[in-house]
């Protein structure tokens, strides 16, 4: 065992991507003609990954814990070069060929967290960054019943370069958490940013 303490994450370098070396994604110049008949470009970003059985290239994973003192989104914080900061975001993964966005769901989740969950829904096709990248996927709804003996101490089952910390919020305190966590230095995907607005505005319009 290495005595080797571990280092903050950082970015060494940036430099142009040349095609030839992309593996997950590549840039691409779009013709396309305007309402007006004008031809114009556009720049974006393609995923290369995903499956020609699929439609998607992945799911967010919602999992909502039953503690005692109240249910609990998980969560993880994972270090992201393209920021440079460690994020705040919710389970996922991309899918496989030949995987449901079900079975995709189910596994993701054992994967990064270790709990074992039952899938309970998913919305529709949902775009990140629409004018960016046509990056595409579906937010599941998986439950996990902390009763288990598999749950009682999930191990995550990672891949060797996934340095990822599970962890959970209260629904209840989800949006002034999420702005403690920014003001440490955090940065917080959009979809928990979503949640938590969601459930800020239910709070205040009585919904």
């Amino acid at each position: 065992m290495s005595d080797q303490k571990p280092r903050n994450p950082r970015v060494i370098s940036r430099c142009p991507l040349d095609g030839k070396e992309a593996e997950w994604k590549r840039l691409v110049k779009i013709t396309y003609a305007d309402p007006n008949g004008v031809a114009r470009t556009w720049e974006a970003a393609e995923m290369q990954t995903r499956p020609k059985d699929s439609i998607i290239d992945g799911v967010s994973i919602v999992s909502v814990l039953n503690q005692p003192a109240g249910p609990e989104l998980l969560l993880l914080k994972q270090y992201r070069p393209t920021l440079d900061k460690v994020a705040i975001e919710l389970p996922g993964g991309l899918i496989d060929a030949g995987e449901t966005p079900e079975q995709c769901a189910v596994r993701e989740l054992k994967e990064e967290t270790g709990y074992v969950g039952v899938f309970d829904s998913r919305t529709g096709v949902l775009f990140n960054s629409p004018g960016l990248s046509n990056n595409c996927f579906n937010l599941a709804y998986v439950n996990v019943d902390l009763s288990l003996p598999e749950n009682q101490h999930p191990v995550p089952e990672r891949e060797e370069d996934e340095f990822i910390e599970c962890f959970s919020l209260p629904l209840r305190s989800l949006f002034s958490e999420i702005k403690r966590l920014e003001s440490e230095g955090h940065a917080i995907e959009t979809r928990v940013v979503a949640l938590a607005e969601g459930i800020e505005m239910a709070r205040r319009w009585v919904l």
